[in-house]
C-alpha cells in the first residue's frame, strides 16, 4: 500500500511542486523569520532543516523578498534549488563553488541560497569556501537530519546557526484560512487532525486530492531520503516497520518489540536491521523520538522510547487500520507543537507509571499530560494522578479538549485549542 504510487512519483519528479497558487495569499512565517532576521548579514551559515515540503523553500523566498525590500540589488541574490533540473549539472563541490563564483558581484555583500543542498557531494567544502573567502551571506536547506553530519559540523564548527522548520502548526492553519476569508470552526481542527499541516496541501479542497498529494510527499521522502540514500533492498519489510511505528505512535516500544511483531507475521528480521530502519526514518524526519527520563533517578533511560509522526497527514495515509485513538492523535499534536516552540521533550518515568511529556526550554521545565476528554472520574484521577510521585515545584498541566476548567491540586488544566493558539501559555 505504501508504494502504490511510487511509479507516479518517479514521473512526477519531472515537475516540482510549488506550494502557492496564483492569487492565493502566502502565509508569512513570522516565527521563523524573526529568528533568522538577525543573521541576514552574518558570516554564519544559516541552516534550515526540516522534512520535505515543510515550507523551507518558501521561507528562503520570503527572505529574498525582504532583502529586496531592504534595498539589496537583485543581482546580489544567488538562488539555487537543487530539486530543479536546471541545476542538475552541479555534480560536486567544485562545480557548485565555481557556479556560485561566476555569479558573485564584487563590492557589496552577496546573498547565496542553496535549497536541498545535501544532494551535492561534499557541498560543505564549497559552503565553507564561500563563507571564508568571499563576501557572502549563505543560507542552506536540507531534508535530512544528518545534513549537519559529523564532518560538516567539524568543518563548520561554530560557524553556522541552525533553524528547524516544521509543517504548519494549528495556529498557522487558522491564520492562512483567515487570510482567505474562511471561518474558523470545529471542522478546521478536525481537518487538521486528519490531514495535518503540510503547507501545499491547503491548495486542495477535495479529500481525494489531498490524499494524492500526501502520497506524493510520502513517497518522495521514502524514495529520495531513505531507499536511494541508504540502498534499502527489502522494501516490503521496510514498509511494515513504518506501518508498525505509525500505528503505535505514542506507545513505548523497542526494536525487539518490532522484531517479535514481525516474527508473528512470519517475517524474520535482525534487531540491527530494525535499528537501522528506525534511524533512517528519524534521519528523514518523517518521525521524531522522545526518550524516557527517570524523574526520580534524574537520568535518561536507554530502553523503551516513543515515536511521533512529523505530520498527521502522513499518519492518515500510512495507517493500516480504521481505529482512531484520539488521545494518541492529540498527544502527537502537542508533541509537534512543543518541538515547534523549541522545547526538548522527554517521556517522564515515575515510580507508578508515566508522565506524557517533560518539556524543557531555557532551563525551565514543566510536566504535561494529554488526554481527549476528562469525561469520567477515573480519567480525571488517572490524568491528574500521574503527577502524584513528582515532588518538585515545576508547573504541571493536563491538556484536553474539555471546555470547562478542571484545574485542581495546583495542577493547571488547559483547553487544547487555547494551548495551540497561545504560544506563551506555558511561560
Amino acid at each position: 500500500m505504501l508504494f502504490t504510487v511510487i511509479s507516479a512519483y518517479i514521473v512526477a519528479q519531472m515537475n516540482v511542486w510549488c506550494y502557492s497558487i496564483k492569487g492565493d495569499p502566502m502565509l508569512k512565517r513570522e516565527t521563523y523569520l524573526n529568528s533568522i532576521r538577525p543573521f541576514y548579514n552574518s558570516d554564519l551559515i544559516k541552516v534550515l532543516v526540516g522534512i520535505r515540503r515543510s515550507g523551507k523553500s518558501i521561507i528562503l523566498q520570503q527572505i529574498q523578498e525582504e532583502l529586496l525590500e531592504m534595498g539589496v540589488k537583485e543581482d546580489r541574490i544567488i538562488a539555487i534549488n537543487f530539486e530543479l533540473l536546471d541545476f542538475s549539472f552541479v555534480k560536486d563541490e567544485l562545480e557548485l563553488f565555481n557556479y556560485v563564483l561566476s555569479k558573485i558581484m564584487d563590492g557589496e555583500k552577496n546573498y547565496v541560497f542553496l535549497d536541498e543542498v545535501q544532494v551535492v557531494p561534499n557541498f560543505e567544502k564549497a559552503v565553507n569556501s564561500l563563507r571564508t573567502n568571499r563576501n557572502c551571506s549563505v543560507f542552506i536547506t536540507g531534508s535530512n537530519s544528518q545534513l549537519l553530519s559529523s564532518e560538516l559540523a567539524t568543518l563548520l564548527s561554530g560557524r553556522y546557526v541552525q533553524f528547524n522548520i516544521y509543517p504548519f502548526t494549528y495556529k498557522e492553519v487558522c491564520a492562512i484560512k483567515q487570510e482567505r476569508g474562511e471561518l474558523i470552526t470545529n471542522a478546521t481542527f478536525s481537518d487538521f487532525m486528519k490531514w495535518g499541516g503540510f503547507p501545499q496541501r491547503f491548495e486542495f479542497e477535495r479529500e481525494s486530492s489531498i490524499q494524492t498529494y500526501l502520497l506524493d510527499v510520502y513517497n518522495s521522502i521514502v524514495f529520495k531520503d531513505i531507499i536511494q540514500r541508504h540502498n534499502v533492498r527489502d522494501i516490503d519489510l521496510f514498509s511494515r516497520v513504518i506501518e508498525y511505528v505509525i500505528e503505535n505512535t505514542g506507545q513505548l516500544f523497542t526494536a525487539n518489540t518490532i522484531v517479535s511483531f514481525l516474527k508473528n507475521e512470519n517475517r524474520k528480521v535482525r534487531v540491527e536491521t530494525v535499528y537501522n530502519y528506525l534511524r533512517y526514518l528519524l534521519d528523514s524526519m518523517i518521525i521524531r523520538k522522545a526518550e524516557r527520563y527517570d524523574i526520580r533517578g534524574k537520568k535518561v533511560l536507554a530502553l523503551y522510547e516513543k515515536y511521533y509522526v512529523a505530520d498527521l497527514g502522513l499518519r492518515q495515509i500510512i495507517k493500516n487500520t480504521i481505529n482512531t485513538d484520539f488521545g494518541k492523535i492529540l498527544e502527537n499534536i502537542v508533541f509537534n507543537e512543543l518541538l515547534y516552540r523549541g522545547y526538548h521533550i522527554y517521556i517522564g518515568k515515575t515510580n507508578q507509571g508515566e508522565v506524557d511529556f517533560i518539556a524543557i526550554r531555557n532551563n525551565k521545565k514543566c510536566y504535561i499530560q494529554v488526554t481527549y476528554l476528562l469525561s469520567e472520574p477515573k480519567t480525571v484521577e488517572r490524568e491528574f494522578g500521574a503527577f502524584k510521585d513528582i515532588d518538585d515545584n515545576f508547573p504541571k498541566y493536563v491538556i484536553s479538549t474539555d471546555q470547562f476548567d478542571m484545574s485542581r491540586d495546583g495542577i493547571q488544566h488547559l483547553n487544547l485549542i487555547d494551548f495551540l493558539l497561545n504560544e506563551t501559555i506555558l511561560d
